[in-house]
């Protein structure tokens, strides 16, 4: 989950595709998308599924737009525009759920499509043991935007390819970096959800992501080093290229990556980690978000992430972390990856603890998954990376609660003695239920006797997911509090991509185990 370009490609091929269309075919999938009447379509969808004997149907009728530019030192090397539109029909028959989906969005296929998905439906109820029940969901009629100035499709190019020529330049005026690569990638959705429930919604989000890597080189020592941007993706307009200071952090990630060549190899042991939001926000993706996945706990979703250590027996009783730990799960939450006005089941977008005052509390769930553990109402938990997959529980915004008090940076130093102060997330490690892991970073920096000292390198810290959350001794107030995050949180076979943010304060650990990863752990 680093911005580098190439795993940055990796993660976003299916929305990017192979090749930017034409402008002349874009302008003309729009003009078919905006013809469309989603209400009639809907209508068509849910009368035809209940009158062949569904008891449940739904439909989300999508329209996807993706841009991305990317540049090297002077030069733009790549730009690429796509778009998807199409829709997919969920149906629950004697239990059991058929999902189908087309590209053709007109009244007969959507007829088709729908005695398809109940045919299907109807056929697998045969071999269905345990039937789908569903939590209710009241009614609603909405029409709902994310929190953006300026959407990032209404910008031209120009202003684009300037501001990343701009970021290279800023990294490349600093003596000692070689080589400097930027991007910038966004992301429009436009989604309508209507259900048997009475529900009918459209959403309309916009999601930025602008990233950089500079690189220095050594080629005396044979040696490199890199520093990435530290700020991620977030669901807001293009206001985001020009409220941050990008140039300014361009700048220092070069003088950053320059003195990474010549940064003292960290010294093995147990140190007290002092880590900031662009750094933890990962480690609380992996340890605490897919920990607690209900459909992971209870054995039904294994891929990319595993199960999990906690299992619904743990509700209420298990401690998670220390006192001060409380984790919220929240899809209100303003500029979040996973901020909706509805899940994609037509449940309202709400907020709800996890983890509180250190012990485990709650679960992500969804309609289904809600009555397994006898809840009545779901936190809406589901979503579709598509209109052509199928909707299943994912993951919301989780965030680590920050102090009452305003405690700053300065504050948690202050009350180190031999320590680590980390930046920016890097490579991990965790195992397959999401209790022993490994974390790096961008930037390490040594704590001697309450102070920050010089940058270190090679560092890499290894823990289990409570013995880690239970070591947390401090917190920094509200207005150290970041929300980073991810467009590529992969789940499911096929797999999708999930797009998920998580907030923190800086936030400091006693005594974990630290690795030297160019040496490895002391014999």
């Amino acid at each position: 989950m680093t911005h580098s370009r190439r795993s940055f490609l990796k993660t976003s091929s299916l929305a990017l595709g192979a090749t930017t269309l034409p402008s002349w075919i874009l302008d003309q999938e729009a003009a078919v998308a905006a013809a469309v009447d989603k209400s009639r379509l809907a209508d068509i969808a849910i009368s035809t599924a209940k009158q062949l004997g569904a008891t449940y149907a739904d439909i989300r009728i999508n329209r996807y737009r993706y841009e991305s530019v990317f540049a090297r030192e002077k030069q733009v090397q790549q730009v690429q525009r796509s778009q998807s539109f199409g829709f997919g029909v969920r149906v629950l028959v004697n239990g059991t759920w058929d999902f189908a989906a087309s590209h053709n969005v007109t009244p007969e296929e959507v007829r088709r499509v729908s005695r398809l998905a109940v045919e299907i439906a109807r056929a697998n109820a045969a071999y269905q043991k345990n039937p789908v029940e569903l939590v209710p969901v009241e009614k609603a009629v909405a029409n709902w935007k994310s929190a953006f100035e300026e959407d990032p499709f209404d910008i031209p190019l120009d202003r684009k390819i300037e501001f990343l020529l701009r970021i290279n330049e800023a990294a490349m005026k600093v003596k000692g970096v070689s080589f400097v690569d930027s991007g910038v990638f966004f992301v429009n959705e436009q989604k309508f959800y209507a259900s048997t429930d009475g529900v009918h919604v459209e959403q309309y989000i916009v999601t930025s992501f602008p990233f950089f890597g500079v690189t220095a080189v050594d080629s005396v020592r044979g040696d490199f080093q890199e520093r990435g941007s530290l700020k991620g993706p977030r669901a807001i307009g293009y206001e985001y290229l020009e409220n941050y200071p990008w140039l300014a952090e361009a700048e220092q990630a070069g003088e950053e990556a320059v003195q990474k060549l010549k940064a003292k190899s960290v010294e093995p042991g147990k140190y007290d980690l002092v880590l900031h939001p662009t750094h933890l926000w990962l480690t609380i993706h992996e340890s605490v978000g897919h920990s607690t996945e209900l459909d992971r706990a209870l054995g039904w979703e294994a891929d990319m992430a595993g199960t999990s250590f906690l299992t619904p027996d743990k509700t209420g009783h298990f401690q998670f972390g220390s006192k001060i730990v409380s984790f919220f799960a929240d899809r209100t939450q303003p500029h979040g990856l996973a901020t909706v006005a509805y899940d994609d089941e037509g449940v309202p977008a709400q907020r709800w603890n996890l983890v509180k005052d250190g012990v485990f509390v709650d679960w992500q769930v969804t309609r289904e998954l809600a009555g397994r553990i006898g809840r009545r109402s779901s936190y809406g938990c589901c979503h579709a990376d598509s209109w052509g997959s199928v909707p299943f529980a994912r993951m919301p915004n989780i965030s680590l609660e920050p102090a009452k008090q305003q405690v700053s940076l300065d504050h948690l130093i202050a009350e180190v003695k031999n320590g680590i102060l980390i930046y920016g997330a890097g490579s991990y490690s965790i195992d397959q239920q999401r209790y022993n892991f490994q974390f790096g970073g961008r930037t390490f920096w040594e704590i001697k006797d309450g102070k920050k000292g010089g940058m270190l390198r090679d560092v890499a810290y290894q823990s289990r997911t409570p013995d880690f959350w239970g070591a947390c001794d401090g917190l920094g107030g509200e207005a150290t509090y970041e929300l980073e995050g991810t467009l590529g949180d992969g789940k499911g076979e096929p797999m999708q991509a999930n797009a998920v943010s998580h907030g923190c304060p800086i936030t400091r650990f006693r005594q974990i185990n630290v690795l030297n990863t160019a040496h490895g752990p002391r014999p």
